[in-house]
């Protein structure tokens, strides 16, 4: 892969993310240290700062087994061709395997599903995962087939030409009928664990719109401009209004013990035909139950 740098002074490893569209700067910086980068034929370090107009050679390594298991784990799959696949993740389902979470992941069900029809990006051999959602955070999600539906998908999400959009309950009352979050999001300092508003974090973005008010909730639905890691989750307790039972960011509440979150709708340009796919799936039983609980109730 070659990539020639656009702006003057830029950290290699931001270069390669930016202009790539494929990778992250984690990826870029595993390449760099691996010898699989190079500014003129040279070898150059992550902190390396480029020059505008340097030519900048990347090239991927081979695909490798890295020993993950293919697993029969039911998937409801809402859309499939030779390209892409679209699951509607349960709560509760960890879409990568990683300490403590070994097997039993959406990766494991999707090496089983797709057998050897999966993408490669990054040099490791699983499931073409374009975005990622949280464990306890249902719905749609999106992996790739193939390499150049992954690097077609990924640089839709990076230019936000991808469109998510998720529902869930908020605590208290809004006083708008919609809104958007613009604040920077990146780690917390008081807890590694945690993501946190920033001044030094990365733009981050998150659009609502109130689908109904009920005694001290609220049914949102949000639009993602971003995706940061815990984005909505973290937005929203920003602004006073957690989500229900996110026990991370605010309390369990109306019987959940996790975040009422849930990716109802998914938009993306299908990486060969280029035709416009729009898809959706209901809300989870207990998401639905609780809506019902809470007209009965009464509304604001």
């Amino acid at each position: 892969m070659k990539l020639i740098a656009d702006r003057e002074g830029e950290r290699i490893d931001a270069a390669v993310a930016r202009i790539s569209g494929e990778l992250s700067r984690a990826a870029a910086q595993k390449l760099m240290e691996q010898g699989f980068v190079t500014v003129g034929g040279v070898q150059v370090k992550k902190n390396y700062k480029v020059s505008e107009g340097d030519t900048i050679e990347v090239a991927l390594p081979e695909v490798q087994d890295v020993g993950l298991q293919a697993e029969d784990i039911a998937l409801d799959v809402v859309y499939e061709d030779a390209d892409v696949i679209v699951v509607n993740k349960p709560k509760g389902l960890v879409v990568h395997p990683a300490p403590g979470h070994s097997g039993g992941t959406l990766v494991n069900a999707l090496m089983f599903h797709c057998g050897d029809s999966l993408s490669g990006i990054g040099g490791e051999l699983r499931p073409g995962i374009v975005h990622r959602i949280d464990k306890d955070t249902s719905g749609l999600i999106l992996a790739a087939k193939n390499d150049a539906a992954h690097r077609d998908l990924a640089a839709q999400l990076k230019t936000h030409t991808m469109a998510r959009t998720y529902e869930c309950l908020a605590v208290g009352s809004f006083r708008e009928d919609s809104g958007t979050v613009d604040a920077p999001i990146g780690r917390s300092e008081k807890d590694r664990k945690k993501m946190a508003i920033r001044a030094d974090g990365r733009n981050a973005v998150t659009h609502w719109q109130v689908l109904g008010r009920y005694r001290g909730y609220t049914h949102l639905r949000c639009y993602l401009e971003t995706g940061r890691t815990h984005q909505i989750r973290v937005h929203l307790a920003s602004i006073g209004h957690p989500i229900v039972g996110d026990t991370v960011y605010g309390k369990a509440a109306l019987g959940f013990d996790s975040q009422c979150l849930h990716a109802v709708g998914l938009q993306f340009r299908h990486p060969r035909t280029q035709e416009t796919i729009r898809l959706t799936c209901p809300l989870p039983p207990d998401f639905a139950a609780a809506l019902e609980k809470l007209k009965r109730q009464g509304d604001a």
